[in-house]
């Protein structure tokens, strides 16, 4: 039973070991993520929160133990309808060549989206990451790092997705604009009913803008619950000790 009213989880891990190279990345890893929730994957650099985070669409495959998605194993689901429903948005934002709508309408045909996207549809995807209709017009790869997170925001609502994996996606911003997309993001959860998984290594964010927050330290689960409860009565020591580290 999962702590949102006892919905069934999103993201079920059982017994999931992460393997690169010969190390190994995850280590044994049994965990639920909530359907209704923004989740924060916290913990030290070198943790498993990308590679946690990869696994969650496919991106990579598990060395060993199982990825659920919505009561079925991951591996049922096609790549492509998978990650159509769950969408990925990356650190470092990469525009595809020519406008911002180009770059939708890209994001809708590799998604396999059955109509093309038509101007009021750019509109609307537009207005929901907070950029006005005229940016639609724009050359991709003259905007701003906050613009261009953006506009990689808009290119995973294409599909219509019912979660977003975020891959520290403020890292390179400035307090001001990343505090903005943050309460976008929390914004699109509230209207849109997107889940979120969000990887971060600011722990002010993860307080702030998540309601479920995931403790990793060298590839192993340390505890996750509420977020509220997770900063202010952790249950793990070494929790306590990441969290005097906060930013």
């Amino acid at each position: 039973m999962s702590w949102d009213g006892g919905a069934s989880p999103l993201f079920s891990l059982r017994g999931v070991t992460q393997e690169r190279g010969g190390a190994v990345i995850l280590r044994d890893l049994t965990l639920d993520l909530p359907r209704t929730a923004i989740t924060a994957l916290v913990g030290p650099s070198g943790a498993g929160k990308t590679s946690l985070l990869r696994l969650l669409n496919r991106l990579d495959d598990p060395t060993a133990g199982q990825v659920a998605f919505d009561g079925q194993p991951i591996t049922a689901y096609p790549v492509g309808a998978l990650r159509r429903r769950v969408g990925f948005v990356f650190q470092t934002p990469a525009m595809f060549p020519g406008t911002v709508a180009a770059n939708l309408r890209t994001a809708a045909e590799l998604g396999h989206v059955a109509a093309s996207p038509d101007a009021p549809a750019i509109e609307r995807v537009l207005s929901a990451v907070e950029l006005s209709a005229d940016y639609a017009a724009r050359e991709a790869g003259r905007l701003s790092g906050g613009e261009q997170q953006r506009v990689s925001l808009a290119r995973a609502l294409m599909t219509g997705p019912d979660v977003l994996l975020l891959d520290e996606p403020t890292s390179a911003l400035d307090p001001e604009v990343a505090e903005r997309l943050l309460a976008t993001i929390a914004r699109l959860t509230r209207e849109r009913g997107v889940a979120v998984v969000m990887v971060t290594h600011r722990l002010s964010e993860a307080r702030e803008t998540s309601t479920y927050t995931v403790m990793l330290e060298g590839g192993r689960l340390v505890e996750a619950g509420p977020t509220e409860r997770l900063f202010t009565a952790p249950a793990s020591g070494r929790t306590r000790a990441y969290l005097a580290t906060a930013d």
